[in-house]
């Protein structure tokens, strides 16, 4: 049978609840609901007490036995099997209900629970009570779906037919709660800064330009916080992070979306050495083993950005890379000893970039000659060149104190953490070309 064909059945399944007096599309149930995975935690209470209680959730399979049917519904905690039969419901409920609920609908049931010869635990319906029609059938029982990118498009239907999708993206949620704890801990405030910026600074990449119509001026999608959260350290707070969405116009692969999640860490009085330690600490949780340490010219022999990648892609443990060519990290401070190099870092592991890191530069005079560079570098047509940010070098002659600053790219420590290969299995809604 064709969609079309299912969804007209459906259709009509629609027309009979209305014609029957029922509002398909309620704002809730009547029933004080219960949470499933609640009830199969305390089952054997509710078995005990013999009172009925009420769930509601969607329903997962259906297998009808005659004058009988049993049904899996998920309510986004657990599943639970329901039964309803004829002589419990009633002739005319058992019938509105076989002619109606399909696979996809959103039911209720009230009743008393049991444990069925196969010892699963179940719930004898008296009651039930349609929530949401469905007008769709679920992929796997119509034809699937097919490819990688049908999944991302229709990641609602991915989320509900596959378990593993699911828990990865709350495991991703319990990381980013977990990294948000463990900063409060340790002194450091969240705070919030813009997405919509005159000048795109703190990174190189090329930005997204949009227009202001009542301030008649463009804007871009931040490419990075940085120079907002260095103006806190200079306002007086000595502990910041932020963890928001940053938007770079760049090429789409399995490390890179157009927009993506990061945490910022600013730290005053504090070097990145010491940041090292506080990386170090904050993931050998999650990233055990030993960790190593590794200069740039030691990792490349021959500085070149391929010959980079070739070197970083063979890192599978824990790696800093320090001491990074002053071209490649602009707004760090230099070695004394040696001022082609910086004080830097980055953390390899598994051949992917997870934090970049540095000693933060606070020289206005020197920073300036770094923001004219990159200037010049944009006005000669590289479109990823830093801008030359004037209200941000005010900011700094004022005084910003010795600090060192991070930043962690929350979906390339996701992938890792949920050994995902793409990018785009970790991001809930991907940028994709729009379809034809």
């Amino acid at each position: 049978m064709s969609l079309e064909d299912l969804r007209k059945t459906r259709e009509e399944k629609l027309d009979l609840l209305k014609k029957a007096g029922v509002n398909p599309y309620p704002a809730k149930s009547s029933f004080q609901l219960s949470e499933v995975a609640a009830v199969k935690k305390n089952f054997e209470k509710h078995r005990r007490s013999r009172r009925p209680i009420a769930v509601a959730g969607r329903v997962m399979a259906k297998r009808a036995h005659g004058q009988a049917a049993f049904l899996d519904i998920f309510d986004g905690s657990e599943k639970l099997q329901i039964f309803l039969a004829k002589d419990k419901l009633g002739e005319k409920s058992f019938a509105l209900f076989s002619e109606t609920v399909d696979i996809g609908d959103f039911i209720a049931a009230y009743g008393k629970v049991f444990l069925t010869k196969k010892k699963e635990q179940t719930l004898e319906a008296v009651k039930w009570e349609m929530l949401t029609k469905s007008l769709r059938p679920l992929p796997e029982k119509w034809h699937g779906l097919q490819d990688a990118e049908e999944r991302f498009r229709k990641r609602y239907l991915d989320l509900l037919m596959n378990t593993e999708v699911r828990e990865r993206f709350q495991k991703r949620t319990k990381i980013i709660l977990e990294l948000r704890q463990r900063l409060q801990a340790e002194g450091f405030m969240e705070v919030e800064t813009p997405q919509l910026q005159p000048l795109p600074g703190g990174a190189t990449a090329r930005p997204f330009v949009t227009h202001h119509n009542a301030l008649d001026i463009d804007l871009y999608l931040r490419i990075a916080p940085e120079l907002y959260l260095k103006r806190l350290l200079i306002g007086g707070y000595g502990k910041v992070f932020e963890i928001g969405r940053n938007f770079r116009n760049e090429g789409i692969d399995r490390d890179h979306n157009p927009e993506f999640t990061m945490l910022e860490l600013y730290w005053a009085w504090q070097d990145y050495r010491g940041l090292m330690t506080f990386v170090q600490k904050l993931l050998k949780k999650w990233l055990p083993g030993k960790w190593r340490t590794l200069t740039f010219s030691q990792l490349v022999k021959n500085p070149t950005e391929e010959n980079y990648k070739e070197a970083r892609n063979k890192i599978k443990e824990p790696t800093f890379i320090i001491d990074y060519p002053e071209a490649l990290m602009p707004l760090a401070k230099l070695k004394p000893e040696n001022p082609k190099l910086t004080e830097s870092f980055q953390l390899i592991a598994n051949g992917a970039e997870v934090v970049k890191g540095f000693s933060e530069l606070n020289d206005p005079l020197f920073q300036r000659q770094q923001m004219e560079r990159q200037e010049t570098e944009h006005r000669r047509g590289n479109e990823e060149a830093s801008r030359l940010d004037e209200d941000f070098l005010e900011a700094l002659e004022c005084g910003m104190p010795p600090a060192a600053g991070l930043g962690l790219g929350i979906d390339r420590l996701a992938m890792l953490l949920t050994e995902t290969k793409n990018i785009r299995e970790i991001i809930l809604f991907p940028t994709l070309r729009p379809k034809e």
